[in-house]
């Protein structure tokens, strides 16, 4: 296992802890004890604060600062994550995050002597309104997803799907921070020019072909100076933690406008991100290492390769979109879902995404957000769009309640979850990434 890319287990990985709050010990819980994911939270209209969820309740940080529940680093740590957003506690370092994190397993693990003081600082998660955890000075969205990359490559380019920089470095362009909402909040399908091959020239009008894309959130830590580059073997000290990112995409307004100078009003409209943030050492058992490269692939140049890295700095998080339309909720009918897939799939690592985005002297700072780009897998049950599962909306999807789609329709609502399973541990979730498709504003 690597130190660079993986923080050693402890007893909060314990799989034997349970804990008193019955709900996180549940079959198929998101967040047990061995999880303890951070988010922000409000009551009632409250002034949002920082929390952690446990079970289906979440633990009000500051109230627990407050009552003296956390001693030296780890206090220094509550404090700093008690506020609207969590920029400062993801400012702070790996020993922090860890200090406050066995702090809050041993006071919410069965037995724990100052239950009677924690219990009535948990608030019900059904009660509570959550909010995007970080302050986002900056967005990146990467193309990590090899499958996805060649799949959508194929649909425009058949004989030469992928690009020869694509095995060279992580593909990225920058995103619009403004627009990412927290899970939950509707999204307005955008207005924009579009020109299909059918049509003369461009209109202006709401996206026909709305898509969702699946991917991985990262959600970065400490700081580098400006002008400093981060080393891969350093990489994950930079990481905070992960969520679930929905990269919203007008297929049909993207592809006029991307050429040359790529993504743009196709993507600015809205990103939709989970509200808790599962730790990098939520996440430690379970990482594994890289996929090997095929046969003839490069070998990535010196300051994208670290060889603990490839044996450790990937993930076993399984990941998966379901959809609900207007007319299956109509029906009461349950999500259906459309496709399954794992991040083993993604063909650069999060080491390598954070060593090459800071390679030219880029800074990145706490509360920045990256997406690992939609993650597809090479069958087609673990398709990470509709673009591939439709073909370019030539071949719909069959739904359920007599409904079939190419691209999403108002009133359609798409459901990420993700789940991390490893042998020998107890299982840790994500919670959702939701979102539901309003209309475009009138024109």
């Amino acid at each position: 296992m690597s130190p660079a890319m993986k923080t050693d287990l402890n007893e909060t990985h314990d799989p034997s802890r349970c804990s008193w709050v019955a709900s996180a010990n549940a079959a198929g819980a998101d967040f047990p004890v061995q999880n303890l994911p951070f988010g922000v939270f409000s009551v009632n209209g409250t002034v949002p604060r920082g929390g952690v969820a446990i079970g289906d309740q979440i633990l009000d940080l500051p109230a627990a600062a407050e009552v003296g529940l956390f001693e030296g680093v780890a206090a220094v740590a509550a404090r700093a994550g008690s506020g609207s957003v969590l920029n400062p506690l993801m400012a702070l370092d790996q020993a922090h995050w860890s200090a406050l994190r066995r702090r809050l397993s041993d006071l919410l693990t069965e037995g724990a002597a100052e239950r009677s003081r924690v219990e009535p600082l948990l608030v019900p998660m059904p009660s509570a309104t959550l909010h995007l955890p970080a302050a986002i000075g900056d967005y990146t969205d990467f193309y990590a997803g090899i499958h996805h990359a060649t799949n959508v490559g194929r649909l425009f380019r058949p004989d030469n799907p992928l690009l020869p920089n694509y095995k060279w470095m992580p593909i990225a362009y920058h995103g619009r921070a403004s627009s990412v909402r927290p899970s939950g909040v509707a999204i307005r399908r955008p207005n924009g020019q579009r020109k299909p091959a059918t049509e003369e020239v461009p209109s202006f009008g709401p996206s026909r072909n709305l898509d969702y894309e699946l991917e991985l959130g990262i959600w970065l830590g400490s700081a580098n100076r400006p002008g400093e580059s981060i080393p891969i073997a350093r990489a994950a000290r930079h990481i905070f933690g992960f969520g679930l990112l929905n990269d919203w995409s007008a297929r049909d307004l993207q592809a006029w406008e991307y050429q040359p100078l790529g993504p743009f009003l196709a993507k600015n409209f809205g990103t939709t991100m989970s509200p808790w943030i599962v730790t990098t050492e939520a996440l430690a058992p379970f990482r594994v290492a890289q996929a090997a490269r095929p046969a003839g692939d490069p070998v990535p140049l010196d300051y994208l390769i670290d060889p603990a890295d490839q044996r450790a700095g990937a993930l076993a998080i399984e990941l998966e979109v379901s959809l609900l339309t207007g007319g299956m909720r109509a029906r009461g009918a349950e999500p259906y879902r459309l496709s399954r897939v794992s991040t083993r799939e993604l063909y650069w690592t999060v080491a390598q995404m954070v060593a090459h985005h800071s390679s030219g002297g880029c800074d990145l700072h706490p509360g920045d957000l990256f997406g690992s780009g939609t993650i597809s897998a090479p069958t087609a049950d673990g398709l990470g769009s509709l673009l591939e599962l439709t073909q370019g909306g030539k071949q719909p999807i069959a739904l359920p309640v007599d409904e079939v789609r190419r691209f999403l329709e108002d009133g359609d609502e798409v459901i990420f979850r993700a789940r991390a399973e490893a042998d020998g541990h107890v299982p840790i979730g994500f919670g959702e990434s939701r979102a539901r498709i309003e209309p475009a504003p009138a024109i």
